[in-house]
């Protein structure tokens, strides 16, 4: 089986590792192998949640720089930030609603331009699906559903080796029960987002 390697790159909060779970289930749902491990930092705090996940055949969840086929931003700038993963076949999707860190809210940083950043990531990949989740998340009925609205965009993809059936299923035994039908809805939103980008 095609090893297909996927990192996901979120802010604490944004719901990073319940995708990758949510992913995971997918996957064992499909008969994927699938290994999967994350980078938690200071995610209480708002910082870096970052998540490996390689489906197929491989002996480790390592996935060194210009090795990622999917690189997955719920955040633009950490989206930027993850760039050395990627390579010239690297298909990027990312969230385009910024989270700015706290040093940009207390006048210590600049965030960076969304038009520049959406340039510097179609120089280096193959292609860039953006979007804002949020306000696809919002129109769901949660904001806190961009991790599924990401989750939609990357399956309609089809560089997955899971059919959007089995994904559906794991949000439907993975995600609480009182947000499953607004999950379902931020999928095929995120789904259709990334059909027309």
């Amino acid at each position: 089986m095609k090893t297909t390697r996927l990192i996901i790159v979120a802010v604490g909060g944004q719901g990073n590792l319940l995708a990758s779970k949510v992913l995971g289930q997918a996957a064992l749902l499909s008969g994927v192998p699938v290994r999967m491990s994350e980078i938690h930092g200071m995610a209480q705090r708002g910082g870096v949640v970052e998540s490996a996940i390689v489906f197929g055949d491989a002996s480790s969840t390592i996935i060194s720089d210009s090795e990622a086929d999917v690189l997955v931003g719920f955040e633009p700038s950490e989206t930027l930030r993850a760039m050395n993963k990627c390579n010239a076949d690297t298909t990027v999707i990312t969230n385009l609603a910024p989270l700015p860190p706290f040093t940009v809210a207390i006048g210590r940083g600049t965030y960076p331009d969304l038009d520049q950043v959406q340039k510097l990531i179609k120089a280096k990949t193959r292609r860039l699906i953006a979007f804002d989740a949020v306000e696809r998340a919002t129109t769901a009925g949660n904001v806190m559903s961009v991790n599924i609205v990401l989750l939609g965009a990357l399956i309609q993809t089809g560089i997955l080796p899971i059919p959007k059936e089995n994904l559906l299923e794991a949000i439907r035994t993975k995600t609480k029960k009182a947000f499953v039908d607004v999950n379902l809805k931020a999928f095929d939103l995120g789904f259709i987002a990334a059909a027309n980008a």
